[in-house]
């Protein structure tokens, strides 16, 4: 009886550290933190917000989005970079992080993460208001060209912001110098499109989800588009190079990252999921219903993406003298 006895506790022994063995095997065993750089209400953290509950049910444990907001973005993904490599914390990087070591903001490129998946990119338009005398690009452009530096004037975000780098970029790439229409910083691309109707400003390079309301109501026009295909939920608008044939596209982007060196466990789980959510009908719905540009990258291919556009911010930059000195 003693040797059945023991046998029998050594049996329950073992399938209990069996249990907490498969147990400590599994991921997620706790809840997670999806950290966002940008403050509560705004795209970014909608678009988190969607993605963290469909994670949610994926994973069966809470994804708990927390905002990270502070110095124009650096310190949320500062706060994602620098977490706990587990796997327990993961965040939604977005363009700026091509863009502020430039400036001199920070020392983070997208080096300094274990990108998960690219899901949402959305390219300027070149709105204008829908009185104004500009038909097409051909004809703005044409003007910008023959007017005096600075004479021109654009708004849609601050000095150095996706939208400023983003007409630099086309003016460049148009063979025109990169700040030959002056920028007028705002606070967003609401402030500068009124800034435009009351005559402030002639343009406002901004994303189709921030113009759309203002176009829907007749009082702003798209003239193109920075893309590579037509915005479906405008397929009138060409793009920049079926208007005017020059080859450059751009756009604000937001992917979902980990800090670098992340468990390859827990990398291995999340990869598929955010490519299964990015097929969902649910993400695919809240993404059209905004107006939201759709595009997936799996890590490789995100981690090309970043390099690619950090790249061609740095230079763009540079003309506008937004860049740091070396």
């Amino acid at each position: 009886m003693i040797r059945r006895g023991a046998m029998a506790v050594l049996a329950t022994t073992m399938l209990t550290f069996g249990a907490v063995g498969a147990a400590e095997a599994a991921y997620p065993e706790r809840p997670l933190t999806l950290i966002v750089p940008w403050g509560a209400g705004g795209g970014t953290d909608a678009t988190a917000r969607i993605v963290a509950a469909e994670l949610e049910k994926e994973l069966g444990v809470p994804v708990n989005v927390v905002n990270r907001t502070g110095g124009s973005g650096v310190v949320g993904h500062t706060a994602i970079a620098t977490a706990p490599t587990d796997g327990y914390t993961i965040g939604i990087i977005t363009v700026e992080i091509g863009m502020m070591h430039w400036q001199g903001l920070t020392d983070l490129t997208g080096e300094d993460y274990n990108p998960l998946a690219l899901m949402n990119e959305d390219p300027p338009g070149v709105n204008v208001p829908a009185d104004s005398k500009y038909n097409t690009l051909e004809e703005l452009l044409a003007d910008i060209k023959a007017a005096q530096p600075g004479e021109f004037k654009a708004s849609g975000t601050g000095q150095g912001g996706i939208w400023h780098v983003a007409l630099g970029g086309m003016l460049q790439a148009a063979g025109l110098p990169a700040d030959q229409v002056q920028w007028i910083p705002s606070q967003g691309a609401a402030p500068g499109l009124q800034d435009m109707l009351s005559g402030g400003v002639q343009m406002v390079p901004c994303s189709v989800p921030e113009a759309k309301a203002l176009i829907d109501a007749g009082r702003v026009k798209s003239l193109a588009i920075m893309a590579d295909e037509r915005n479906p939920v405008f397929p009138d608008v060409p793009t920049v190079k079926e208007a005017v044939g020059i080859d450059f596209s751009v756009g604000a982007w937001r992917g979902f990252a980990g800090p670098k060196d992340m468990d390859q466990e827990a990398v291995d789980k999340l990869v598929p999921l955010f490519k299964q959510i990015s097929d969902s009908a649910a993400f695919k719905d809240f993404m059209n219903n905004r107006g939201f540009g759709m595009v997936y990258a799996p890590p490789e291919e995100f981690t090309t993406f970043m390099a690619e556009r950090d790249e061609m911010f740095g230079e763009i930059m540079t003309k506008l003298g937004l860049a740091k000195s070396e």
